[in-house]
C-alpha cells in the first residue's frame, strides 16, 4: 500500500513537471479572479513549489504546519506588490525553478531546522513566485481580484500538500519522504533543463 501511494504521488508530480510552464511574465490574460486562480495551477513550477511547501510543512509538523505556508503567502503577496509596481527582481525564473529543486531536497532530507529558518526559506522562495504573479497583475480593480485568485490557489495547494502528508502520518517513513522529495526535486531539474 505504501509503495502504491508513493508511486501515485511521484507520477502526479512528474506528470505536472512535463507540462509547459504557463505561469510566467507575459503569458496569458490577467483579468479577474479565475485568471489569478489558474496562474499557479497551470504553471508546473508554481504548482510543484506550492504543493511542496505544504508537504514540507506537514513533514516538519507542529506550528510549522501553519507558520511555513503562512510565511510563504505573506511574502508572496509582498513579491506580488513589488512585481505589480514594476520593481525589478533579478533571476525571477531561476529563483522559481530553484525553489522547486530546493523544496524537494528539503522534503527528501527533512533536516532539523529552526522554525524561523524554515519560515525564512519559504518566504524567500515566495518573493520570486509573488513577483511573477505581480508582473501579470493589472493595476486597476481587476488586479485585486486577480491577486485574490492567486492567493486562493496558493492556499489550496499548500493545504493539499499538508493534508496529503498528515493523512499518511502513521505510514510516513524517511523513505516515503525521500521518494516524494526526490520526485519534486527531479521535476525541478527537468523544468530547469527545459
Amino acid at each position: 500500500m505504501k509503495l502504491k501511494s508513493v508511486a501515485a504521488v511521484a507520477a502526479t508530480l512528474l506528470a505536472f513537471s512535463a507540462s509547459s510552464a504557463f505561469a510566467h511574465t507575459g503569458a496569458g490574460s490577467t483579468a479577474g479572479f479565475m485568471a489569478g486562480l489558474s496562474h499557479p495551477l497551470l504553471g508546473a513550477d508554481h504548482f510543484l513549489a506550492m504543493l511542496a511547501v505544504g508537504l514540507w510543512a506537514g513533514a516538519i509538523g507542529g506550528r510549522a504546519t501553519w507558520l511555513v505556508p503562512g510565511s510563504f503567502i505573506v511574502a508572496m503577496i509582498l513579491g506580488g506588490v513589488l512585481g505589480a509596481q514594476g520593481m525589478a527582481l533579478p533571476a525571477v525564473e531561476l529563483g522559481i525553478t530553484f525553489s522547486v529543486i530546493a523544496l524537494g531536497a528539503l522534503l527528501a532530507f527533512n533536516p532539523s531546522l529552526p522554525l524561523a529558518v524554515s519560515m525564512a526559506i519559504a518566504a524567500v522562495f515566495a518573493i520570486f513566485h509573488g513577483h511573477a504573479h505581480g508582473t501579470e497583475m493589472p493595476a486597476d480593480i481587476s488586479g485585486i481580484t486577480y491577486g485574490l485568485g492567486f492567493i486562493a490557489a496558493t492556499a489550496v495547494l499548500h493545504a493539499t500538500g499538508l493534508v496529503a502528508i498528515l493523512s499518511l502520518k502513521s505510514r510516513l517513513t524517511p523513505a516515503v519522504l525521500r521518494i516524494t522529495g526526490g520526485a519534486v526535486g527531479l521535476a525541478g531539474v527537468a523544468l530547469l533543463a527545459s
